[in-house]
């Protein structure tokens, strides 16, 4: 035990002297992080703190064989130890080299990627899942299933780190639960990697709690998610996944959710995924009204309850921990929806995306239908059969009143356009209320009109509710064929969601069916 905690002293003191000189050399090489929209500091800040905490655990744990116990003997550089090295070295040279020269995120996951591949081929992989004697193995997936849990850490530490301290201080409080697991199951070689990183990350904090003087960067954030995730692979029994493999998601518990949650938050808003922008955990407690120190204060005292709720977790194998995870899933429910997230998920939003889904794909039986009738107003050979079948769609639709002016003469066509094609009795035809004849501010009256159900005349709809929409049927070589006029009383019932785009087809349907019987008029 005294091994291990001159380590954990001994990393503390390196990240104390290095942190500040690597804020000199971040203000010489003008590796600032300044301030935005989306940032709460006011300043420029220098933005390389990560390699201090790199520096400081590696130093440590170069010295470890210097000590002369049996605990430090356990540290060898073997393939294991070499590969995940390296591995680190990839992602934090990437995130290094992005706090100086900005890189798109398909630039970035390539090296994260290739540095949990690195990890991968020296033996630091998820093989299966196991709790007791049930579990499942990976086999072939093996690869897949390590390299989504690197880049699930490195994504979530990188995340989180939006406020002074915060990411380094979530970090520290997971190693400080993996250190004290790692002595219960005296895997001393883990307590080793635990002890000097939480020592690296605490000394750091020296600088970086608030008011911050130094940001961990990209680098740091990237090497502390990737540091996690492969210790708390290499502390697991055989490289299986069991029921201590999960501790770590469990202290990691926001930035985990923070990271799990913010593309689908994008892809629901319609944004990029990788876009940042300020809708992620700690930027909705500043928004509800808490400081900038008492946000991270908050999500350190749901850390460390997260950390103790894994360690009675692991401890306690009976019922009562099926308890202690009811508690959790509850209160998670209450956090998230005091948060505001609950708005992405609302019923009627998901259901209006869902049904707007599903017509888009023509999977919807209305959507179906709808193309149905599109092709029978294709396959009219008169104006008075097209006409039926567009009243029946309007009717499908929910319209109340429906009319339609044909042009007898257009620019490019000769006055006798229509002549045989409109068909049926003209006085008929014409016979129009007067509330609407003129609404196209045309002074002759529609051609064509239809009553659509429930209405009986326009007088029964609601003026101030009244939905109204004229559109112009332009063909081909800007032949206007004239113009289509639809009204809806609003307050017998709400437009759908797909109505516009469907009446739209409509209309593109009657343009093709003008041109079909103006062809077979000329023929």
């Amino acid at each position: 035990m005294t091994t291990l905690l001159f380590l954990f002293v001994m990393a503390s003191g390196f990240s104390l002297i290095f942190t500040p000189l690597m804020k000199q050399l971040g203000i010489r090489l003008g590796t600032f992080d300044y301030p935005s929209e989306r940032k709460v500091h006011t300043i420029p800040i220098p933005r390389i703190g990560g390699l201090a905490v790199f520096l400081a655990f590696a130093v440590t744990m170069a010295l470890t064989n210097l000590f002369i116990t049996h605990v430090s003997e356990l540290f060898v550089f073997d393939q294991r130890t070499i590969f995940g090295f390296s591995g680190a070295l990839v992602v934090f040279g990437c995130g290094l080299w992005d706090d100086f020269r900005r890189l798109s995120p398909w630039i970035k996951f390539p090296f994260q990627i290739a540095g949990a591949t690195l990890a991968f081929a020296g033996g630091i992989s998820i093989g299966g899942f196991f709790v007791g004697s049930y579990g499942i193995q990976f086999g072939v997936f093996s690869y897949a299933v390590t390299v989504l849990w690197f880049l699930l850490f490195i994504n979530a530490v990188n995340l989180i780190d939006g406020l002074d301290g915060l990411a380094a201080g979530v970090v520290f409080f997971t190693c400080l639960v993996m250190f004290i697991l790692s002595v219960m199951k005296e895997d001393y070689l883990s307590s080793m990697y635990f002890a000097a990183l939480g020592g690296a990350v605490l000394g750091f904090l020296r600088y970086n709690f608030n008011p911050a003087s130094i940001f961990l960067g990209d680098g740091g954030s990237y090497f502390l998610g990737y540091a996690v995730a492969a210790m708390s692979i290499m502390g697991s029994v055989k490289s299986q996944v069991g029921a201590v493999m999960l501790i770590p998601l469990l202290a990691m518990g926001v930035p985990i959710f923070d990271t799990m949650f913010s593309p689908l938050r994008r892809f629901i808003r319609g944004r990029k995924i990788f876009a940042p922008d300020s809708g992620h955990v700690h930027h909705r407690l500043v928004e509800m009204g808490l400081t900038t120190r008492r946000a991270v204060l908050f999500i350190y005292l749901v850390t460390l309850f997260l950390c103790m709720l894994a360690l009675a977790i692991v401890n306690i194998r009976d019922e009562r921990a099926g308890l202690f995870l009811i508690v959790l899933g509850a209160g998670a429910v209450i956090f998230v929806r005091k948060l505001g997230y609950f708005e992405y998920f609302a019923t009627d939003k998901i259901y209006g995306w869902f049904k707007d889904l599903t017509d888009e794909a023509g999977l919807s039986h209305e959507r179906r239908s709808f193309l149905s009738i599109q092709i029978d107003i294709g396959r009219s050979v008169n104006m008075s059969e097209m006409w039926n079948q567009v009243s029946y769609a309007l009717r499908l639709l929910d319209f109340d009143f429906a009319s339609l002016y044909l042009n007898n003469s257009t620019d490019k066509k000769p006055d006798t356009l229509f002549e045989g094609l409109t068909g049926g009795n003209s006085a008929e035809r014409r016979k129009t209320p007067k509330s609407v004849s003129s609404v196209t501010m045309r002074k002759n009256p529609p051609d064509w009109v239809c009553l659509l159900e429930p209405a009986k005349d326009t007088a029964e709809l609601c003026s101030r509710c009244q939905f109204r929409l004229e559109m112009q049927l332009l063909g081909k070589n800007d032949a206007n064929y004239g113009t289509l006029l639809l009204l809806k009383d609003l307050r017998r019932s709400p437009i759908e969601n797909f109505t516009l785009k469907r009446v739209e087809s409509l209309r593109r349907s009657i343009i093709d069916a003008l041109e079909k019987l103006e062809r077979d008029g000329r023929a």
